[in-house]
């Protein structure tokens, strides 16, 4: 980068999966505005091209490989480019992915196997080369997985995005075990950001609505719901790949818009104890009391839109 002042991430070379548009994008010129090469990642050759091309005029060095993300070749491709290219590798952001939205009866064994194929098998196969890289070569690296609320509260019609995202989050509480004794921070960021998917989902409209003609989204978008643009999760992801964020490993960071929030691992919210063990007579005398006063929530509920912003959400 041209900037006198030394950059957080200068000298450093990053992956990024999925990069040749949208968040992956976003994720890798901010990773090159702090100084890092990047390697962009995408199934699109133009695609990934413009992507090398944008952060290049920008000051930045970025070079391309493009292959579908799912195999241990495309993984190990991944690790060479960025050697070949850069010499080295110290920052993983496996952000690639496909939707193959259907409810449960409707979903093909084909659906749900693209999906789990692209981000979780994409994802364990991307990060076990990175580490086994890092690890040969005594780098401490960073790697940044990319979850989604679906992961962490279901959503209708995902069965296969909500089990890969859910999984991502169990792998990442695995390896950041594994990884400590070597240095290596591994975390899970959750963006919530206008995307393809977002657009087409009437009660965002407005928000889209603002993005696409430049203007401010509305207050209730940002705060309220931590809903935003692209750049305003890629500066999170950044930080994880400093040194600044050495002590941060095994975490599941939501952010959007103005909102940034820690995720909870999941804790017992109730615990009862039946001497003599758990009959079914026990169970049905005593569990529908616990449950009644400590049933969770099912799916993400999202507060009504308020009056200024519903007529912009007719149909």
């Amino acid at each position: 980068m041209t900037s006198a002042a030394r950059t957080p991430l200068e000298g450093r070379v990053a992956v990024v999966t999925g990069s040749g548009q949208g968040l992956g994008l976003s994720y890798a010129r901010e990773l090159a505005r702090q100084g890092a090469a990047v390697v962009i990642n995408d199934v699109d050759q133009q695609a990934a091209d413009a992507a090398v091309d944008s952060i290049v005029e920008d000051g930045g060095r970025a070079s391309a490989v493009v292959a579908p993300v799912g195999s241990t070749e495309t993984a190990t491709a991944l690790v060479e480019g960025a050697v070949e290219a850069f010499g080295r590798l110290d920052i993983l952001v496996t952000n690639a992915g496909i939707l193959r939205d259907r409810s449960l009866l409707k979903m093909t064994d084909e659906d749900f196997d693209a999906v789990i194929g692209v981000h979780l098998r994409g994802t364990f196969v991307c990060v076990r080369e990175a580490f086994r890289h890092f690890k040969e070569n005594g780098v401490a690296g960073r790697i940044i997985t990319i979850g989604s609320p679906t992961g962490q509260y279901g959503t209708f019609g995902q069965t296969n995005y909500a089990a890969a995202k859910a999984g991502i989050v169990g792998m990442v509480r695995t390896w950041a075990q594994e990884m400590a004794r070597a240095g290596v921070t591994v975390n899970t960021v959750v963006p919530v950001a206008a995307t393809a998917m977002t657009e087409t989902v009437p009660y965002f409209r407005a928000a889209v609505e603002a993005e696409r003609a430049g203007e401010p989204v509305p207050a209730f978008f940002r705060r309220d719901l931590g809903f935003g643009s692209a750049a305003d999760v890629s500066g999170v992801v950044a930080h994880l790949a400093s040194d600044e964020a050495s002590d941060i490993s095994g975490q599941v960071i939501g952010v959007g818009g103005d909102r940034l929030q820690i995720f909870s691992h999941p804790q017992p919210v109730a615990t009862e104890y039946e001497d003599g063990g758990w009959t079914r007579e026990a169970v049905a005398r005593r569990l529908p009391a616990l449950i009644a006063e400590h049933r969770q929530p099912v799916g993400e509920t999202l507060p009504p839109l308020p009056e200024e912003l519903q007529s912009q959400d007719a149909s």
